[in-house]
């Protein structure tokens, strides 16, 4: 579990103060690449490719591929899901920049209004559609890029943000050493309890009962 909006508002102070102790080079906010993790006591899901806090009240939803990988997990929260997605990236960075026009253009010709704000990383792209409000914030790390999607009901749609913006925060990146084409997303594994759980579920369903 941690604090919604953990850092968020201390980030002006902590500028101040970091001015004062030039000397050390700290990150001192997320997403953290696994060189530079924090020994704190943040819990993090271990997915492998990335380590997500888990929001107090959220959920883990998992897609699973029919072939066998796991698609995509997401954390379905009470006022939004959220898709937390790790890709490999050039060591120039820039990613999110070409990414994110993609996506609002893609956005745009399933007839979603879309419009773009200064986050705290940079460029998020806003956008409303039929089904559901979206944020989409990305990241560029030390070859990965960091895509967060918030998705809920429009009423809901600040929290939901702001909650993106806290699992961000302190989120963890494990990129790996191996040779990736560059946006190609970063593997998932799931917790053994969590694969056995959803092997239970898929053989239950293979026989025509309902998943306990």
């Amino acid at each position: 579990m941690f604090g919604l909006g953990r850092g968020r508002g201390k980030r002006a102070e902590d500028v101040v103060e970091e001015s004062a102790v030039e000397a050390e080079d700290v990150v001192e906010r997320g997403p953290f690449d696994e060189s530079e993790a924090p020994e704190d006591e943040v819990e993090r899901l271990d997915l492998g490719s990335v380590r997500l806090p888990v929001p107090e009240g959220g959920q883990l939803q998992v897609e699973v591929d029919p072939s066998g990988p796991v698609r995509a997990v997401h954390l379905v929260t009470p006022v939004g899901r959220l898709t937390v997605s790790a890709f490999a990236a050039p060591r120039s960075g820039g990613l999110w920049d070409e990414v994110s026009g993609e996506l609002a253009e893609q956005l745009r010709k399933d007839g979603a209004r879309v419009h773009t704000e200064e986050g705290d990383w940079g460029l998020e792209l806003v956008a409303d559609s039929p089904k559901a409000a979206l944020r989409f914030i990305g990241v560029d790390g030390p070859r990965w890029l960091l895509r967060g999607v918030a998705a809920g009901p429009a009423e809901s749609a600040e929290d939901c943000a702001k909650l993106l913006c806290a699992v961000l925060d302190e989120t963890i990146v494990v990129r790996g050493t191996d040779p990736m084409p560059v946006r190609t997303p970063l593997p998932i594994e799931l917790p053994e309890a969590i694969q056995r759980h959803i092997q239970q579920a898929q053989q239950a369903e293979a026989n025509g009962q309902t998943p306990q």
